[in-house]
């Protein structure tokens, strides 16, 4: 028992470290760990992996908040629209082609991967906002070490598309959709890396938490296995929140893109081989 909570917490605290820095959550490094290799039965690791996304969250998004560099306007508008795709996702499970939906869903993440590392075009300086965002009040400032630096958002109807999408997507497929919103703010409504990571961070928590008391009401919280997760989660979620400031954007980008890539070729040969279940709404809009 002793060495099981050991290897737990250890898991847990490099999956809230990647997840604090990447938005990502942790889920991709947990559920691989607790169900491959330490046998735990999957709709456990689902829940305690929740458990981690809450703490991630907790761990994180209190320090980019009070570090300026979570857009908190922003998360809550993407918030509704990933909410209402995933309800509709849920709707059309029982509709669609899963194993296509996912083979292409994971060459998409693939073909981000390698976008994500790619530094997007500079715009011009007067493209800085759209007229939507600056009525919408979503454009602020990030500290940066030059002192505080404005950026602006752009396409925010493309953004809020794509956040629709990703809703849908991970509802069918059953994979959490903060991969998309890092991509959607980053490259769609070119927002800083930083503040997109931040701001994701902000976002999974909330609806990681609404899912994780279904989890708890079926009695698939085990005590025993969500106290180190979530204590693992924390510790990493504040060590990366620490130095998030002090890491170049780079290293965050590779990183990052490692990350999904990994989630792109698990999302392929899932597909190929039939081996996923669709999850409920409120659980993979986080």
């Amino acid at each position: 028992m002793l060495t099981f909570t050991l290897i737990m917490l250890a898991g847990a605290a490099l999956a809230g470290f990647l997840g604090s820095l990447t938005g990502l959550g942790g889920g991709v490094v947990l559920i691989p760990l607790m169900v491959l290799i330490m046998g735990v039965d999957m709709h456990y690791a689902i829940a305690a992996s929740l458990v981690a996304v809450i703490a991630t969250s907790s761990g994180a998004a209190a320090a980019f908040v009070r570090e300026g560099f979570t857009n908190i306007r922003l998360g809550i508008l993407l918030e509704v629209a990933t909410v209402s795709g995933a309800l509709v996702g849920a709707l059309l499970a029982p509709y669609v082609p899963l194993p296509a939906l996912a083979i292409t869903f994971g060459l998409v993440m693939l073909w981000s991967a390698y976008s994500t590392v790619i530094k997007p075009k500079p715009l011009a300086a007067s493209h800085e906002s759209d007229p939507l965002a600056i009525r919408l009040a979503l454009p602020s400032t990030y500290p940066t070490p030059q002192g505080l630096s404005p950026y602006g958002v752009r396409h925010v109807v493309p953004g809020l598309l794509i956040m629709l999408a990703a809703g849908i997507l991970s509802a069918l497929v059953g994979i959490g959709s903060g991969v998309v919103k890092v991509l959607a703010m980053d490259r769609a409504m070119r927002i800083p890396f930083k503040v997109s990571t931040a701001t994701s961070n902000f976002m999974i928590g909330v609806t990681a938490a609404a899912s994780a008391g279904v989890y708890l009401h079926r009695g698939q919280i085990d005590p025993t296995l969500a106290a180190p997760v979530a204590l693992g989660a924390m510790g990493g979620a504040f060590l990366g929140g620490k130095l998030l400031p002090k890491i170049k954007t780079r290293i965050l980008r590779i990183v990052f893109a490692a990350v999904i890539a990994i989630m792109g070729v698990q999302m392929v040969y899932k597909g190929l081989t039939g081996s996923f279940t669709p999850q409920p709404a409120a659980e993979v809009a986080s």
